[in-house]
């Protein structure tokens, strides 16, 4: 690309400071509504992190691999990059701050954000580069036109019709606990689990056809993004009528609709950064500049502070939360959000100190 795009880069990272903001409150117990995923149908704000995520990078993948053919050098660092994203999951996940530094293997939980993010950039970075445009677009309907079917009308073995319900009568549990029993989120269900990654990748599939939007040589691009968003938000509500609007299960309505808002927010940023040429909010699209690092270095250490205790028999998390943020006249909701909003600003400095120091570290 011979200039960025200032618009994508500033979405990548709010989307980057949001997640850590939803994922570090000072107490789980106190936090607002609207930061908690949704118990189980419908959208919170936070139910908006991970897809949004996904659909940047299915922009960057066509703007990585725009006019590209496939080839064994292109294929291998494909390859190579995703099994790095799905270690680095798998790390988290085993990772605790003491010796023998490892969880056992029984208990661990395989499935997580970077393993999806990562099994996600390998197949549609491969269908981008093998399909054409309209291959594409009806490989990505037949996906959710698919896993609707799947999930809704198919009977599951030894049980029957399926449900859509928070059990082991849903197909993705079922699938899972036949698959992954013992290395899940929760016994019953995964977020990130084997099933629901198909209609994920359609999350970045929809983001590869905004990236090629962009890319495009037509005036006003931010009035079709406005268009395309608006179209796949209304036929995302329209469909959830008979698919709900689900995180944990990735409905085709949660793609459509995640999709589609963060399509008219892309819009509307494009509009003014791009098109207008007026920037702000510079320091966060240096957090996108190193958004996977970020995060990763986020959860690590959010995890050591759970496990790590100081001579009080207090965690570090524990601590830092009662010593400096809880006050009697503050409410815990408000202190629970002040705790957190400071740890994204503390990774917000890391990122300015990154990209003005030009350390770009890729993963």
């Amino acid at each position: 690309m011979k200039a960025r795009i200032q618009s994508v880069d500033f979405l990548r990272g709010a989307t980057i400071m949001l997640m850590i903001l939803v994922n570090t409150p000072g107490d789980w117990s106190h936090v607002y509504p609207t930061l908690l995923h949704a118990p189980w149908d419908g959208l919170t704000l936070a139910d908006f992190v991970f897809p949004f995520f996904l659909f940047i990078v299915g922009v960057s993948i066509s703007f990585v691999y725009h006019n590209k053919k496939i080839s064994k050098p292109i294929v291998k660092k494909i390859t190579i990059r995703s099994l790095k994203l799905i270690l680095l999951g798998l790390f988290l996940n085993f990772f605790i701050p003491y010796l023998p530094f490892f969880t056992g293997v029984g208990e661990v939980r395989i499935p997580g954000v970077l393993q999806r993010i990562g099994v996600v950039f390998f197949i549609v970075s491969l269908l981008y580069l093998v399909l054409t445009q309209k291959q594409l677009l009806s490989t990505a309907i037949l996906i959710l036109l698919g896993y609707w079917i799947w999930m809704v009308y198919i009977p599951i073995p030894g049980i029957g019709s399926p449900t859509l319900e928070r059990a082991s009568s849903n197909w993705a549990a079922f699938v899972d606990y036949t698959l992954l029993y013992g290395h899940t989120w929760q016994p019953d269900y995964d977020p990130e689990g084997i099933l629901s990654t198909l209609p994920s990748c359609v999350t970045a599939i929809i983001g590869a056809f905004i990236g090629r939007v962009i890319k495009s040589t037509r005036s006003k691009k931010h009035i079709t993004l406005l268009i395309i968003g608006t179209a796949l938000v209304l036929v995302g509500y329209v469909w959830s009528i008979f698919f709900p609007i689900n995180k944990a299960l990735w409905s085709s309505s949660f793609v459509l609709v995640t999709a589609g808002y963060a399509t008219m927010i892309l819009g509307i940023l494009y509009y003014i950064m791009d098109y207008k040429k007026r920037s702000f909010g510079a320091v966060v699209t240096y957090v996108g500049a190193n958004g996977l690092v970020i995060y990763f270095l986020s959860s690590l250490i959010a995890k050591s502070f759970y496990l790590l205790n100081l001579n009080t028999d207090q965690s570090i998390h524990h601590y830092l939360f009662t010593a400096f943020f809880t006050y009697p006249s503050i409410n815990l909701k408000l202190s629970s959000l002040i705790y957190a909003l400071v740890v994204v600003g503390f990774y917000t400095v890391l990122g300015y100190i990154l990209y003005r120091r030009k350390v770009f570290i890729k993963v």
